[in-house]
């Protein structure tokens, strides 16, 4: 990027900018923020930080007063800024908005980089780690300080000269390149859709996913049909339900080389973007990106790493070997398919599923109705923690479908508050994800500053006057980033730096959200939440028992594709050869681990966003390591009363409320008597010896 796009923004009155408003107001102003107004906001703050920064860096006696709290009102204020434009950028995305994203990542980056690297300021922050004093802090604040003069060491503080620029350069270039690989990802999804005017060419696609496509038809003005997309709630029951094996090939070859050619293409990106990461680790004296990625998470190396997901693995594929040939079986003698390919795998299954166990996700659809299963998860949280949500419909949105909630504890006063934004549309970026709005903190003026979070989905809409009616694994998905939420919204941490979910290893964070996963098959949790959209009554025994027999059909299939990504990105980022492609070395790692690999044109890699627009590089095996921790901490649920509020309250005080203030295997064998143990999973998952 050259360097005047780096220059200052035309200077607007910051009175009447939304952005910096949005510094001192409850909640950001998503009503009334412009393009235009974000790249002011970003100049006008980064240009304050730095003179505080140069201020900082003439103590001679820094404490934590003097030189931790004011880095501290810096971080607050540029997340403030940022963090609006970031959130806009991914449910909102705009052709205005894109250019302007791209040089505000910029910005942010260039700031980053500089301040990560500035040595000064690192050696501020150890004379404060070297004070005498030092004991006195708070254990918050320790952890804040220990911390930073690690993330200092992994920006590269300790460099000189060439090495240093170089770094600096780097982590420039990785930044533009990410947002770059997102951007591929989500026009190459948004390139492609499937207009069927033929009634046959849609059997076997149940009322609702019709109801649905016809929907997307008519908002795109086409005149009749169903329009079928490569967004998740389009994509997904088309491949598992549409009968004609042509058009699912289709789909399925148009899903897998999303981003794989032309100007979208990915695969240049992510050789870059592997380079880089290779170069960075090794000026930081790392043997390679994934030893410096493991640096800062609960795994010591990559041997601890892949050895835990080769013995998963090992303990699943005989049985995820059995899976596949029943499948294979009773797809030549009942779906007359010889050949199984890629396209009907699952549409096979869900045959085989429906055969099995008489049900389908589609069956139990009517008893997911929208706002009885955000009810009944409010009611599940209240009875384990003491907390409600009330709706408000007093902030500022920036959708028509968010929704915004106020939570209260048991005394009915306000803890937190979150966003709810549930369903698929253009202009937003696929998948669910948990994000900070506004971070827990005591403020230097003693006010508590309240946690507020967004909660993002791509579900299924209203269709018509009806309720959107949302899938079990959606219920689940919804459940998953809803113990985000819980994460970042219980904490009881007060320092900005450890808060929530900041400081928390990588591969531990995701312990809540699957831990809440697990209530989504209790009956009790069920009944909370299970209610038909015409009668209102309970899913009856007979649909749940299916429902919980089928639970773990194709466990050990689903448990090797997760570990397939994972092995692939560990070894990707440390044992790359170099006359190993990144297409070849998936393909080793699927003949190892997978019992069925995709069709030679599959380029998985290529929307493989968690690790190269994400924070996943290197660390996409935390959601199998956190999977661990997060059975065993419902096991303790098992055992003592799965609605148990005692225990809930001492996961709470252990676990969901330290941020990143104590070391998180501490808090697990605080909480649960004793080290984290898989037993619990592969139970769970029905893959017990």
């Amino acid at each position: 990027m050259n360097e005047s796009s780096l220059a200052p923004s035309p200077n607007l009155n910051p009175d009447q900018n939304p952005i910096l408003q949005g510094i001192s107001t409850e909640l950001p102003l998503f009503d009334q923020i412009k393009p235009e107004h974000v790249l002011p906001a970003i100049d006008v703050e980064l240009a304050e930080a730095r003179k505080v920064v140069n201020r900082l860096m003439q103590i001679s006696e820094p404490d934590w007063d003097s030189l931790m709290l004011p880095l501290e009102v810096i971080e607050e204020r540029l997340g403030r800024v940022w963090g609006p434009v970031s959130h806009l950028n991914a449910v909102c995305d705009s052709d205005d908005l894109r250019p302007i994203y791209e040089q505000g990542v910029a910005k942010m980056t260039e700031w980053s980089s500089q301040l990560g690297q500035n040595e000064q300021l690192y050696a501020a922050i150890r004379k404060v780690a070297e004070r005498d004093d030092f004991a006195a802090l708070s254990t918050e604040r320790q952890q804040v300080i220990k911390h930073a003069l690690r993330d200092f060491k992994l920006s590269g503080a300790e460099l000189e000269g060439k090495a240093k620029k170089r770094f600096g350069d780097i982590q420039m270039r990785l930044s533009e390149l990410a947002t770059c690989f997102s951007l591929h990802v989500m026009d190459a999804t948004r390139a492609f859709e499937l207009h069927i005017t033929d009634a046959a060419d849609v059997a076997g696609l149940p009322e609702s996913v019709l109801a649905s496509a016809q929907q997307r038809a008519t908002q795109a003005e086409k005149e009749s049909g169903w329009l079928i997309t490569l967004d998740a709630p389009s994509y997904i029951p088309f491949m598992q339900f549409a009968e004609n094996r042509k058009l699912r090939e289709t789909m399925y070859r148009e899903y897998v080389t999303r981003a794989s050619c032309g100007e979208l293409d990915n695969g240049p990106v992510i050789d870059e973007i592997l380079a880089l990461r290779a170069e960075a680790a090794k000026l930081l004296g790392f043997e390679h990106y994934a030893a410096s990625s493991l640096a800062s998470k609960m795994a010591s190396d990559v041997d601890e790493v892949t050895g835990f997901l080769r013995e998963l693995a090992r303990k699943s594929k005989v049985i995820a070997k059995q899976e596949f040939a029943e499948l294979q079986a009773f797809a030549a003698a009942e779906l007359n398919l010889d050949h199984l390919q890629a396209w009907d795998v699952a549409f096979a299954s869900e045959r085989l599923r429906l055969k099995t166990y008489a049900i389908s996700q589609e069956e139990l659809k009517p008893y997911f109705p929208e706002q009885s299963v955000i009810n009944g998860m409010f009611g599940l949280v209240e009875r384990l923690y003491g907390i409600s949500m009330r709706e408000s419909e007093s902030a500022p949105f920036w959708h028509e479908s968010a929704r915004y909630f106020e939570v209260f504890d048991s005394s009915d006063t306000q803890i937190a508050a979150f966003y709810l934004d549930p369903y698929a549309r253009a202009h937003k970026r696929g998948g669910a994800w948990m994000d900070e709005c506004i971070v827990r903190w005591q403020r230097p003026d003693g006010r508590l500053q309240l946690p507020v979070a967004y909660l993002v989905c791509n579900f299924d809409a209203p269709v018509g006057d009806q309720p959107a009616l949302w899938t079990h694994d959606e219920v689940t998905t919804l459940f998953h980033e809803f113990g985000h939420g819980l994460h970042h919204m219980l904490t009881q941490v007060s320092e900005l730096g450890v808060s929530g979910i900041r400081g928390v290893p990588w591969d531990a964070v995701e312990l809540p959200s699957q831990f809440m996963e697990n209530f989504c098959w209790d009956r009790q949790v069920v009944d909370l939440f299970a209610k038909h959209v015409e009668t209102g009554e309970s899913l009856p025994d007979a649909l749940f028992n299916k429902m919980l027999a089928a639970k773990n059909f194709q466990s050990a299939m689903i448990m090797l594709r997760q570990i397939e990504f994972a092995l692939f990105d560990v070894l990707l980022h440390s044992d790359r050869n170099g006359d190993k492609t990144v297409q070849q070395l998936l393909d080793q790692v699927r003949d190892e681990i997978s019992v069925f690999s995709p069709p030679a044109f599959n380029r998985f890699q290529n929307s493989f966003s968690h690790i190269f627009a994400g924070g996943y590089a290197a660390g996409y095996y935390a959601y199998k390591w956190a999977e661990v921790l997060s059975a065993d901490v419902y096991a303790s649920f098992e055992e003592e009363g799965v609605l148990n509020s005692q225990t809930a309250e001492r996961l709470r005080k252990e676990l969901l409320s330290i941020g990143g203030s104590r070391d998180i295997m501490d808090a697990f064998i605080a909480f649960r008597g004793r080290k984290p143990s898989v037993d619990a999973l592969l139970r769970h998952c029905g893959l017990s010896s």
